[in-house]
């Protein structure tokens, strides 16, 4: 992210500053929890990352007119709702991996059963966090509505599941064959998901009109398919200590990816189209950036209208 201007990296570097602090504070451990099951819980939630998810959320919130106060629980119950994932993504029972962020795995650094209770400890804090901090009660009553249609069957759980299906039965399934539409389908939930509902969100908590979050959504879904498409691109020619985790695992697992079913190339280009449709489903902010009295308080509306084209725009840039 050291490319962005400065002031861009500046307001980034301050959310993902506030998000952290939050997150630390939500995840203390309380009396009655084990120790160690807390230990594990924040280990995985506040170990070092980008926050995309969560910055995203706020930006949404920002560019619409929120309140930090609410758009700040509401991102850390995104993240805990990654961070969950993330933990049982890795188990010897879905990826396998022992590397996670540059550091050990949560059930590498624990132990199998804590991690899996470690994320369902993540998940079930982050409505607790929703229902508690989000007011008034009918828009908590809302965004957990949101997120937990977004984490559910339907989408990232029940993308992973058939992420976890094609692997199993490719090449000895004859109805079950790789396509573009598959694949598309696949990471529009396991990944895009969660994405589109920080956008969708953030515009929630704004009280955004429907066209706004509509627009919000596109940009999220578009955003999504490249962050998935690169990811697997990083996976194929990316660099396993920039990355911080094991590549490579994909070709060895017989998993549908972009590259695997496009090509390298093909698939830079499809990202790159994607980038571009996500900064088009923008325009429509444009006048409430224009017509923004310049002494409002919060962002500059310029300023967050700039950090989430740049944002798009550095996924397909993006080496780690």
């Amino acid at each position: 992210m050291e490319s962005f201007r400065p002031d861009i990296l500046s307001y980034l570097n301050t959310l993902r500053k506030e998000i952290e602090e939050r997150l630390d504070e939500y995840s203390e451990t309380r009396l009655g929890s084990p120790k160690r099951l807390g230990e594990a819980m924040r280990y995985s939630l506040l170990a070092p990352g980008k926050r995309i998810r969560p910055q995203l959320l706020v930006l949404a919130g920002d560019l619409c007119g929120a309140e930090r106060s609410l758009s700040l629980p509401a991102a850390c119950a995104v993240e805990m709702v990654h961070a969950y994932s993330l933990i049982h993504d890795d188990l010897p029972a879905m990826d396998d991996d022992s590397l996670r962020r540059g550091r050990p795995t949560c059930h590498i650094q624990f132990d199998e059963g804590t991690a899996i209770l470690a994320g369902d400890g993540l998940l079930t804090l982050a409505f607790e966090t929703l229902s508690r901090r989000i007011k008034p009660q009918a828009l908590a009553g809302e965004c957990c509505a949101v997120l937990s249609e977004a984490a559910g069957a339907t989408q990232m759980v029940g993308g992973q599941a058939d992420d976890i299906y094609f692997a199993e039965r490719s090449g000895s399934d004859g109805d079950y064959k790789a396509s573009l539409h598959l694949l598309e389908s696949i990471h529009l939930r396991k990944t895009g998901a969660m994405i589109k509902a920080a956008l969708r969100l953030g515009g929630l908590i704004a009280g955004a009109t429907v066209e706004q979050l509509a627009a919000l959504e596109d940009y999220g879904l578009n955003f999504g398919l490249v962050f998935q498409i690169t990811d697997d691109l990083l996976d194929w020619v990316g660099d396993e200590e920039l990355v911080g985790k094991r590549l490579r695992k994909d070709q060895e697992q017989k998993k549908l990816s972009f590259p695997n079913l496009l090509g390298v190339d093909e698939s830079r280009c499809e990202a790159a189209e994607r980038t571009q449709k996500a900064i088009v489903a923008l325009e429509i902010f444009k006048p409430l950036i224009d017509s923004a009295p310049k002494n409002v308080q919060g962002p500059n509306r310029r300023l967050v209208y700039d950090t989430l084209c740049a944002l798009a725009r550095y996924l397909v840039e993006r080496k780690q």
